[in-house]
C-alpha cells in the first residue's frame, strides 16, 4: 500500500534551499557574488573615455575631414595631401613629395582659413604635414 502524500513544512523548505545552495556552491566553486552588478559598467562611459583620448570626442568624422579636404583643396593637391588624423584641433596631411610639403607650407595660413570656415574655427587649430 502506498504512503500517503508528505505535506512540507517550512523546515523541508529551508532543508532543500540549503542543499541547492550547497550544490551550487560547490558547482560554482565557491560562493555566490553579493553584487552581480559589481563589474559591469556602461559602454557609454567607456566609449566616451577612448574618443577623448583619440581627440575624437568633438563629433569631427572623418568622413566630413576628407570630403571638406577634397572639396578645399582642388583634385591636384588632393591627390598628392591627405589628411591622416584630427586630435586635439591639430589636422595633420599626409604629403607625398617633399616639393608639395613646401608649396603647402607656403598656403598654410589661407588652407587655415579655409578649413576652419568648413569645419569650425573651434574644432581646428592647426595643421601639420608629415611626409609618406
Amino acid at each position: 500500500m502506498a504512503k500517503p502524500a508528505r505535506k512540507r513544512g517550512s523546515g523541508d523548505t529551508a532543508r532543500h534551499a540549503a542543499i541547492r545552495e550547497e550544490i551550487l556552491r560547490e558547482w560554482r566553486g565557491g560562493d555566490e557574488a553579493d553584487d552581480l552588478t559589481a563589474g559591469i559598467h556602461l559602454a557609454g562611459k567607456w566609449v566616451d573615455a577612448v574618443l577623448r583620448a583619440t581627440g575624437t570626442h568633438d563629433g569631427l568624422h572623418e568622413d566630413q575631414v576628407r570630403s571638406a579636404w577634397k572639396e578645399l583643396a582642388g583634385d591636384f593637391i588632393s591627390r598628392h595631401a591627405e589628411p591622416v588624423s584630427v586630435k586635439d584641433g591639430h589636422l595633420v596631411l599626409r604629403v607625398t613629395q617633399p616639393a608639395m610639403r613646401f608649396h603647402l607650407e607656403q598656403m598654410k595660413p589661407m588652407l587655415l582659413t579655409r578649413i576652419r570656415e568648413q569645419l569650425g574655427a573651434e574644432r581646428i587649430k592647426s595643421v601639420k604635414f608629415t611626409l609618406g
